[in-house]
C-alpha cells in the first residue's frame, strides 16, 4: 500500500474522528493481513487472510460476533461464532466457488500447528468469507489452490495493498472496480486511546446509488460515462472490524450492527441478492482453549461510553469502502468484461467540494 493513493489523498476526509497511524485495520496491535493475487487473462481472483493476533489462535481464541444484514452469502464458520462468541482461526476471504478449497487448506494449516486437534481435543471451526467475482473472473474454473491459501497466511504483515488484490482481484463495487479496503479510528475512552480498524471486501451496489461523502457521485459518473455496464445489485460485501477495546461478545454484536451505517452512507440499500456480513473481534479478551481454571475474567467497557465505538465503526467502514475503490486499477477480465477505476473520475470530486 506504500505507493497507493487513498481517498484522503484526494482531499476526501470521512467523519470527524482521528485515524490510526496507518489508517488500516493493522493499527490494532497484533492484527496482520496477507494476500495471494491471481490475475491472468480470464482469471481474476485470489485469497486474503486476516490474522487477529500473532499467537496460536486455536489455543488463544478472540472474542467475536457476527451480524448478517442480508444473508445471501456462503460464509463458513458463522454458526459457531454466533453460538460461542469466539474465533479460533485466521479469517480468510475468497470467491464463492473456492470456499471449499480455502476451508480445506485452512484446516490443514491449523492441524499443522495443533497436533491435538481431532485427537485429544475437539475439531476446529474454519472461518471463510466470500463474494462472487464471476463478472471478471472465470469462477467456475476454481483457480485458487491450497498453496495460495498458505502463501496469504504466511505472508501476512502490518503493511498490505488495497484495491484489486487478493480476494478483491475480481470484485466490483457500484459498477466500478472494487476489492480490498481498510481504515481505522482512534477512540478515547476514560482518558485511554484505543483503536477500531475495518477491512472490507467490496462487491456490491449500483452505480446510480453510489455516494461520496453524501454527494451523488454515481449519478454524475453515469451522466458522463454511458459505457458503464449496470446490473442489478446482486453483489456482496464482507466487513471485518478489529479492536483492542475490552468488549464482550454481546457488545461486539452491537458494534457490528453499526458497520452497516457506514455501508449505507456509500449508497447501498442492501439488496435482495447481496450477502452483507459483518464480523467483529477484540484482541483485548482472549479465550483459552484449555480449561486451567473453572472461571476467568473478561473485561468490558461501560455502555455509557460505547457511542464513540459505534461512530468509529461506521466511519472506518465507510472510508474502507472508498479506499477499496480508489486504490483499484481498471480491470479487464472474463469475456473482455471491464470494471473501471474510480480514480478515472477524480475530477468529479472537485464538483463535490464546490
Amino acid at each position: 500500500m506504500k505507493k497507493q493513493k487513498r481517498i484522503r489523498d484526494y482531499g476526501i476526509c470521512i467523519g470527524s474522528m482521528p485515524t490510526g497511524k496507518k489508517n488500516l485495520i493493522t493499527d490494532v496491535a497484533g492484527v496482520k493481513v496477507g494476500h495471494t493475487t491471481i490475475s491472468k487473462g480470464d482469471i481474476k481472483t485470489g485469497v486474503t487472510a486476516v490474522l487477529p493476533h500473532d499467537g496460536n489462535l486455536f489455543q488463544e481464541k478472540v472474542l467475536s460476533a457476527i451480524h448478517v444484514a442480508n444473508g445471501f452469502g456462503k460464509t463458513m464458520g458463522s454458526i459457531q461464532i454466533e453460538e460461542l462468541g469466539n474465533i479460533e482461526t485466521p479469517i480468510l476471504m475468497t470467491n464463492t466457488l473456492s470456499i471449499g478449497t480455502v476451508s480445506d487448506a485452512l484446516i490443514s494449516y491449523m492441524l499443522e500447528g495443533n497436533g491435538d486437534i481431532g485427537l485429544t481435543t475437539g475439531t476446529v471451526n474454519p472461518v471463510v468469507c466470500e463474494c462472487n467475482d464471476g463478472y471478471l473472473n472465470d469462477i467456475r474454473g476454481r483457480h485458487v489452490t491450497e498453496t495460495d491459501v498458505w502463501h496469504a497466511i504466511r505472508n501476512a504483515s502490518e503493511d498490505f495493498e488495497e484495491g484489486g488484490v487478493g480476494a478483491g482481484t475480481g470484485m466490483s463495487c457500484y459498477g466500478l472496480k472494487g476489492g480490498i479496503g481498510s481504515a481505522s479510528r482512534i477512540v478515547n475512552l476514560s482518558n485511554e486511546d484505543y483503536t477500531v480498524g475495518a477491512l472490507v471486501l467490496t462487491n456490491m451496489g449500483r452505480t446510480e446509488d453510489f455516494l461520496l461523502s453524501g454527494e451523488p457521485l454515481g449519478r454524475w459518473i453515469k451522466e458522463r460515462d454511458k459505457e458503464i455496464v449496470q446490473e442489478e445489485d446482486r453483489g456482496s460485501i464482507i466487513m471485518l472490524l478489529a479492536t483492542d477495546i475490552p468488549l464482550t461478545e454481546r457488545q461486539l454484536k452491537r458494534v457490528a450492527k453499526r458497520a452497516v451505517v457506514g455501508l449505507a452512507r456509500t449508497g447501498s440499500y442492501i439488496g435482495h441478492g447481496s450477502g452483507d456480513i459483518v464480523i467483529t473481534f477484540t484482541t483485548a479478551n482472549k479465550v483459552p482453549h484449555e480449561r486451567h481454571e473453572g472461571t476467568y475474567a473478561i473485561r468490558m467497557i461501560h455502555e455509557d461510553i460505547i457511542d464513540e465505538v459505534f461512530q468509529a465503526s461506521a466511519e472506518a467502514v465507510e472510508e474502507a469502502i472508498l479506499n477499496s475503490m480508489i486504490a483499484a486499477e481498471t480491470a479487464v477480465g472474463r469475456n473482455g468484461h471491464i470494471r473501471k477505476s474510480l480514480k478515472l473520475y477524480q475530477d468529479l470530486f472537485e464538483r463535490k467540494k464546490r
